[in-house]
């Protein structure tokens, strides 16, 4: 099987997966706005949704938020297949956000809301989900292939001098 981009899926395969088991966990085991603490003061499970984008913004008409990411998914595959020869940074980064677009993606469509649920509080910080967590580590692969720019892999027909 030679399959363009393995990283790439493998990273969106994985993330979106472990965000909707998780989810799906929490829907069925917990009540919204029901609490658990895993480290009293530090770490919390709450089941919280949001019906806004990160840190609950655009609460207000944010039905354009599913569409949003349905148009990032559906352009983040097609640069996965079409596109050029991507590093293996850059298909991890890529592959991360669209897990993670998916997975709060399917929730806008299926609940008209996002799922949340680990909630840091010692530091005060948003409910959030592991589809969050998956974008932010996208986006730090990537920033480690801008500011470490590498040639792409050669490809079949790429000879070397």
């Amino acid at each position: 099987m030679n399959l363009k981009h393995r990283l790439f899926w493998g990273a969106a395969l994985g993330a979106g997966l472990l965000d909707r088991i998780t989810k799906l966990w929490m829907m069925q085991t917990f009540t919204v706005g029901q609490t658990l603490p895993l480290w009293p003061g530090v770490l919390h499970l709450t089941y919280v949704t949001n019906s806004g984008a990160a840190f609950s913004l655009f609460t207000q008409g944010s039905g354009w938020l599913r569409w949003l990411s349905l148009v990032v998914s559906v352009g983040l595959m097609a640069m996965a297949i079409w596109g050029p020869k991507l590093s293996r940074w850059e298909q991890a980064g890529y592959g991360f956000i669209l897990g993670g677009a998916l997975g709060n993606g399917l929730d806008r469509f299926a609940y008209g809301s996002v799922v949340d649920f680990l909630d840091l509080r010692f530091i005060h910080f948003p409910v959030f989900n592991l589809a969050d967590i998956s974008i932010n580590i996208g986006i730090a692969c990537l920033l480690v292939t801008a500011f470490h720019k590498q040639p792409p892999p050669p490809t079949r027909g790429d000879h070397q001098p």
